[in-house]
Parts: C-alpha cells; sequence; structure tokens
C-alpha cells in the first residue's frame, strides 16, 4: 500500500500496490504495521456496507458528536463515487476545509479519514457499493451532520446530486457556538 497525504492533516489517500498477472492481480488492502507505521488506528471493531442504486445520489456529510468521533476506512468496492470529507477539528488549522476524491472498484483507492471530521460521497455511476472499516462501534445519539452545500465550507462537488434522504437534505449549516458547545 501507499499512503498520500491529503492537504487535511491526518487524512490520506491509501492506494493499492497491485501485484499483476495474467490471471488480474493481487493487492493487500489493509495490514496493521502499515497503519501503525503512519500513526493510524489499527482496531476496526465495525464493518458496514452500504449500497447505493442511482448515480448523483447524495450520501452525507455525516459525523459523530464528541466523546463518540470515528475514524474510517472508504472504500468503494463496486462502481464509483466521489468522497468528500470536512475537518471539524477544534483548533485544526484546516478546520472547516474540506478534501474530495474519487474512490472507485477500477482504482481501488481507499480513503482514511481521522476522528472529528465529516463524510460524505456522491455517486459517480448506478449500483455503487461502499465499504467502511469503523474505528468505534456506532453510537445513534451521537450522529450529526452539515449541509452539503454548506456555504462556509464551499464544497465543489464534481455532479449536481439528484437524489437524498430528507436528513441529509435538512441539515443544517455550520455554527461554531454550536459544534463548539
Amino acid at each position: 500500500m501507499r499512503f498520500h497525504e491529503t492537504p487535511l492533516e491526518g487524512a490520506y489517500v491509501v492506494k493499492l500496490d497491485r501485484h499483476v498477472d495474467e490471471r488480474g492481480f493481487f493487492a493487500r488492502s489493509y495490514a496493521d504495521d502499515e497503519f501503525a507505521a503512519h500513526g493510524l488506528p489499527t482496531g476496526w471493531p465495525q464493518s458496514n456496507l452500504s449500497r447505493t442504486d442511482a448515480p448523483h445520489t447524495l450520501r452525507g456529510m455525516h459525523y459523530n458528536a464528541a466523546p463518540h468521533g470515528e475514524a474510517k476506512l472508504v472504500r468503494c468496492v463496486r462502481g464509483a463515487i466521489w468522497d468528500a470529507i470536512i475537518d471539524l477539528r477544534v483548533g485544526s488549522p484546516t478546520r472547516l476545509r474540506w478534501f474530495g476524491a474519487e474512490l472507485s472498484a477500477e482504482n481501488g483507492d481507499a480513503l482514511y479519514i481521522p476522528k472529528g471530521f465529516a463524510h460524505g460521497f456522491v455517486t459517480l455511476q448506478e449500483d455503487c457499493d461502499i465499504l467502511y472499516q469503523m474505528g468505534a462501534v456506532y453510537a445513534p445519539a451521537a450522529g450529526r451532520g452539515l449541509r452539503f452545500d454548506d456555504p462556509q465550507v464551499g464544497i465543489a462537488w464534481p455532479v449536481t446530486p439528484k437524489l437524498m434522504s430528507e436528513r441529509d437534505r435538512t441539515y443544517p449549516d455550520f455554527d461554531a457556538a454550536i459544534f463548539d458547545g
């Protein structure tokens, strides 16, 4: 695996190191020692699979309130998505900055997302499966979200979302007074 730093401290695009032959390829997609060498978590007590049928469907921007923050390792194993993260960490020099990357079954890339980030994606084609390795067991009461088009953040989505849940559509804009509590 190759770990590529993003402009947001602690977030990485993890690329496969493919060993190709006439049958296809083989690649390690996770290894405790390699993640630990980059100072990243190695415990993943929960794994989730998300299926999205229609292209241009948006899910996000989700995060968990402290102290239930979740690190995530996200990989698209079928189809293609554009994955976005927002740094929400108090005191971070990149707070409210975003990063986005295409994750697809074809490129095999994963995105490591630290605790304290909001996360979401838009599907680029139909029939997408997204695999999440979670750094904590989900705490439903801690689930929160930000509006995907919050002008304070200004995510430049590569396509206009056509479908999203009512919950995702009606999340509020970021408000430091509420968020920082």
